[in-house]
């Protein structure tokens, strides 16, 4: 069984509305999950975030990607620490479908702490597609402040 959070859901879902910048909010970010150094967020794919292409925009992705890695060392450092993302390296790797009229689902983001250092903290994080697939892998590296 992983180890629990520091941090309760509802808290960690405050920080999601209460943190974020409004336009980050505004993705509809859902927590699902949480335990030390790890969380799993819903990122509802809605109309308002699908080119027109059909899919999911990769800025809503990145967005929901650097999110969860904020909420990931928050469990690990007992809530919110000032930080700041130095590095996130996302790859695509398919299309997550969408529509431009309907909601289609939700992708699972799960942010994943790698290593907790005293200045540093390394992570990567997972996208998941409405079937399970893997959509897009990142890693990233924070700063502490």
């Amino acid at each position: 069984m992983p180890a629990a959070s520091l941090v309760e859901l509802p808290a960690l879902q405050a920080m999601l509305t209460d943190l974020v910048a409004p336009w980050v909010a505004q993705l509809g970010l859902q927590m699902r999950s949480a335990s030390l150094g790890e969380v799993v967020l819903a990122l509802p794919i809605v109309p308002a975030q699908v080119h027109v292409g059909g899919v999911l925009c990769g800025q809503a992705v990145m967005a929901a990607a650097d999110t969860a890695m904020i909420l990931a060392i928050a469990t690990q450092v007992g809530g919110f620490k000032p930080m700041t993302t130095v590095q996130l390296q996302t790859s695509f790797l398919r299309p997550i479908p969408g529509s431009r009229t309907d909601p289609a689902g939700e992708a699972l983001v799960t942010g994943r702490v790698l290593r907790l250092g005293r200045n540093l903290v390394f992570g990567e994080i997972e996208v998941a597609d409405p079937a399970g697939k893997l959509a897009a892998h990142a890693t990233t590296t924070y700063a502490l402040l």
